[in-house]
């Protein structure tokens, strides 16, 4: 006997949640991939808000998403290994890397925990604090922060440097800076990878060094300019240019040393004939006058 089976009934918010995927991947070329498991709620909201004129933020379960993908006839195995986590979609029509660039360049400060490592220079600065004498006090003595008291309260009387890149933060320096409001460390959005019009780039291919980048192409300029310039290759205008030049150079100080009388040769070689005899006469002093040498 063939028992039948009810198939499942679809949740609407499910439903609505597929169709708002589908949407946004036709409206937008480039989409981020982004796992938020670790990033704290009050700094994701915060990132979100600073972006959201740049880009649209979509965060789902990674079953609607390749279901989104698979009604829109999209390959989602590309991107099914890229859903990690809490996954949260950035759409955006900017290039790939630009994208990138953008969503990695929000950072939000945050305290420091003990055990974690700092990398930059943490400075506590000269000045008033809102710290009480008490306990506090025995702190900044072993971090050697030198301070008074001032009017009931901590005046901390020089910046101290307390950590350098790569120190790890003690407990007793986690809860100074604590009390002194001092967020020593950054957390921002890293994106798996971006999505471009049927493509998938990883993040280790996004990761582009753009000083580096335009030092490198200005080089490679440089070299192709003096590449066409030895060559004498005259299809560039730059090379045109710096051969004319040296040209104009060449044939001036050829004609001086001929005493070819070009336009400008005979005023040259005259005023360099006045040059030098005021020269030896400098040199003689009063033997020029013995000698009838006048200036």
């Amino acid at each position: 006997m063939l028992v039948s089976r009810k198939k499942a009934k679809v949740q609407p918010w499910k439903i609505e949640v597929i169709k708002i995927i589908k949407e946004l991947f036709t409206k937008h070329s480039t989409v981020a991939i982004i796992d938020i498991s670790s990033i704290p709620t009050a700094q994701l909201q915060s990132i979100r808000r600073r972006l959201r004129d740049k880009i649209i933020f979509k965060v789902a379960k990674k079953t609607l998403i390749l279901k989104a993908l698979e009604e829109l006839k999209v390959d989602s195995s590309i991107i099914s290994n890229y859903l990690k986590g809490t996954t949260m979609l950035a759409f955006s029509n900017e290039n790939p890397f630009r994208l990138y660039r953008i969503i990695t360049s929000e950072k939000i400060p945050i305290e420091a925990k003990p055990g974690q490592k700092i990398d930059k220079e943490v400075v506590v600065p000269e000045g008033e604090t809102s710290i009480t004498p008490g306990p506090m006090l025995g702190v900044l003595g072993k971090l050697k922060i030198p301070y008074e008291v001032r009017g009931g309260k901590v005046y901390i009387k020089k910046a101290t440097v307390v950590a350098k890149p790569g120190d790890t933060i003690s407990p007793e320096l986690a809860s100074i800076l604590l009390k002194l409001g001092i967020k020593p460390l950054e957390i921002g959005l890293d994106p798996l990878a971006v999505y471009d019009n049927g493509i998938v780039i990883p993040r280790e291919n996004l990761r582009i060094d753009i000083v580096a980048l335009k030092k490198e192409i200005e080089d490679t300029i440089s070299e192709a300019l003096q590449l066409a310039i030895g060559i004498s290759y005259i299809e560039l205008p730059e090379a045109l240019q710096t051969l004319l030049v040296t040209s104009y150079r060449e044939v001036d100080k050829l004609a001086e040393t001929l005493a070819i009388p070009l336009p400008g040769i005979i005023e040259q070689a005259i005023i360099r004939a006045i040059r030098e005899e005021t020269l030896i006469i400098t040199a003689l002093g009063e033997k020029a006058k013995e000698l009838g040498i006048q200036p």
